[in-house]
């Protein structure tokens, strides 16, 4: 199930186009992650013993390499409840270290946030920089 190469993981900056450029692959990893979060929920609700249950262990595991499928992009997966799945692309907008934000109900990475002010600080990205060819 493997997308992405651990050669991958160098540190990446991208642009807002090539954040762009790597949804169709992100959106698709992220909704294997989501699908994976919600098998685990269900589970985790029927199991006797959810610690020592493989099946429930084999789904963590997917849902962990996934994430890592994320990171070895350049992107990390920010979404800790499992909810709406929520990835950061290191980027540079304005000379300042930036995080390009997408969640997975919208259609384009089209915000970002500074590192320091998370997805409440979001901004959109100006429009110049998203008609970057």
């Amino acid at each position: 199930m493997t997308r992405a190469t651990p050669e991958q993981t160098t540190m990446k900056i991208f642009t807002p186009a090539e954040a762009n450029r790597t949804l169709p692959l992100v959106r698709s990893i992220v909704a294997d992650i989501l699908e994976g979060a919600r098998e685990l929920r269900g589970r985790t609700a029927l199991s006797r013993d959810p610690d020592a249950d493989e099946e429930l262990e084999q789904v963590r595991q997917d849902i962990l390499e996934l994430m890592q499928e994320i990171e070895n992009l350049g992107a990390s997966y920010k979404d800790w409840d499992f909810k709406v799945g929520l990835v950061d692309f290191p980027a540079r907008i304005e000379g300042k270290d930036v995080l390009l934000c997408w969640r997975s109900d919208e259609p384009e990475v089209a915000w970002y946030h500074e590192a320091d002010r998370g997805f409440a600080g979001r901004r959109r990205i100006p429009e110049s920089l998203l008609r970057e060819a």
